[in-house]
């Protein structure tokens, strides 16, 4: 992890820190209203989302451009796979090695992990499918994508970060996985467990051993 993104993820704790104080109030005014007590599983619900939603913003937003940063030569990628490609690039400009070290698979996996909590808040929080959940990716990358590519909407200076369709796929998938993964870990946590029932033995104390 570079210190850019260490930075970002640094910004990212501070904004969900402000923020969960302002939404943290009145979920807590709500909740004694309408339960007259605290309901913990909603308030962490509640910051895991927040949490989540800033860290994410803030690593494919930040750092924004500098003065002396250089512009990017494209800002545009529109090819399905090309981080396969750009595998093959990487070795045969490193003299070979090991695909799974490289900078371009490496980044298709944190994109596929990034939206993994997002799908399994899908699932187990807002109950949604595996294709409700999917739409739901594709939508919240397809608008970090286009947040990117036209320079944060306008504020930023220009464009810093690249439109990738591997982004929108690799993120969309990573819902996917994440909805399996909260799928199957609402199946483990309503399991019942079955337990045998001590048996009754009755005893003959006139019967010799």
């Amino acid at each position: 992890m570079t210190n850019a993104q260490v930075t970002a993820l640094q910004y990212g704790f501070i904004g969900f820190l402000a923020l969960w104080v302002v939404v943290l109030v009145p979920q807590l005014i709500t909740q004694l209203a309408r339960h007259g007590g605290l309901r913990l599983r909603g308030l962490a619900a509640t910051a895991a989302v927040l949490l989540y939603g800033c860290m994410t913003l803030a690593v494919v937003l930040l750092p924004l451009p500098g003065p002396g940063t250089r512009r990017l030569a494209q800002t545009v990628q529109l090819h399905p796979f090309q981080w396969i490609a750009d595998i093959h690039t990487e070795l045969l400009k490193h003299g070979g090695g090991d695909w799974f070290t490289t900078q371009a698979f490496q980044q298709a996996c944190l994109n596929v992990l990034l939206f993994v909590p997002l799908g399994v808040f899908a699932r187990i929080l807002w109950r949604r499918g595996l294709i409700g959940t999917a739409l739901i990716g594709f939508t919240a990358s397809l608008c970090i994508e286009l947040t990117q590519v036209t320079a944060n909407f306008g504020t930023a200076p220009y464009v810093y970060r690249i439109f990738d369709v591997d982004d929108l796929m690799n993120n969309t998938a990573g819902a996917g996985v994440g909805w399996v993964f909260g799928a199957l870990l609402l199946t483990f946590l309503r399991s019942p467990v079955h337990v045998q029932p001590a048996r009754r033995e009755r005893v003959d104390f006139a019967q010799t051993r």
